[in-house]
């Protein structure tokens, strides 16, 4: 499925509305919240307005039980206003790329030039360990899909940009680096697939954020992305892969990771 509008003039009516609806006419920074990261939006800055989801073109409520199905809109003490995303569609939810990316387009059509992303992920390096919060320093993007449509030819080499992972690192310097590896979901992998991803470089493997990425480059953002680790991936534990244990470790890590997040987003 696919929206009937382009996306670009989609994402903008999407931006028109939140305008609107929050009173806010630009926001600097785009933040979409995965598992584990929702906190963070109480406490970064002072909220100015909240938006259901359904309430804004192109949005849809999030599927995803951990997601709280709104936009945000956030004052920071920089006197620059935050977009926080926290109803992300899923690839296989099976809505289509446009629908994936809409969020990214819509917070750079609303006048940010950083998008933060976060996820909750497993771990497939051992050095990651569960409750960990990890900075992506790349991505292989095996969806077998991209949001760029086209002939439109993307540089993704500083695509998690060095600058703000130097700016995350001043904030946290313990803060480990890692390649995460989307894959569509929403199954997950199998021991020998993780075997797979470890060969070719992945080290942190989940079912979301490389396409925003990469959509959020093509408009012209800079991306910084975090991701909790929030389970062995599978083969790497003794313990079954489920959902209610990556919903139960972001619980568990919420308090610090919105503190680690608040510090973060003063330095962007």
């Amino acid at each position: 499925m696919t929206e009937p509008l382009d996306p670009t003039a989609r994402a903008a009516e999407a931006a028109a509305a939140i305008a609107r609806l929050t009173g806010v006419d630009r926001h600097d920074i785009g933040l979409t919240l995965g598992s584990g990261w929702g906190r963070a939006a109480d406490v970064i800055g002072e909220t100015v307005a909240v938006i259901p989801a359904e309430e804004v073109p192109g949005f849809h409520v999030s599927g995803v039980p951990g997601h709280s199905g709104t936009l945000r809109s956030i004052r920071l003490a920089s006197g620059r206003h935050a977009l926080v995303i926290g109803a992300r569609t899923h690839f296989y939810e099976g809505r289509g790329v446009r629908a994936v990316v809409h969020g990214v387009r819509t917070a750079a059509a609303a006048g940010a030039g950083i998008m933060l992303l976060t996820n909750g992920a497993g771990g497939i390096d051992p050095a990651f360990r569960a409750g960990e919060p990890v900075l992506i320093s790349d991505h292989l993007n095996l969806t077998a899909a991209s949001p760029v449509e086209g002939a439109n030819f993307v540089d993704l080499t500083d695509l998690y940009a060095d600058r703000l992972r130097a700016l995350a690192r001043e904030a946290e310097p313990s803060l480990q680096q890692g390649v995460y590896v989307q894959l569509p979901g929403p199954h997950y992998e199998t021991p020998a697939e993780i075997h797979y991803l470890r060969t070719i470089g992945g080290q942190i493997v989940g079912m979301s954020t490389a396409l925003e990425a990469i959509a959020a480059r093509q408009a012209g953002m800079e991306v910084l992305g975090l991701s909790l680790i929030t389970n062995p991936a599978a083969g790497m534990g003794e313990d079954p892969l489920s959902h209610e244990e990556v919903l139960a470790e972001g619980k568990a890590a919420e308090p610090r990771l919105a503190e680690l997040l608040s510090r973060v987003v003063a330095r962007l």
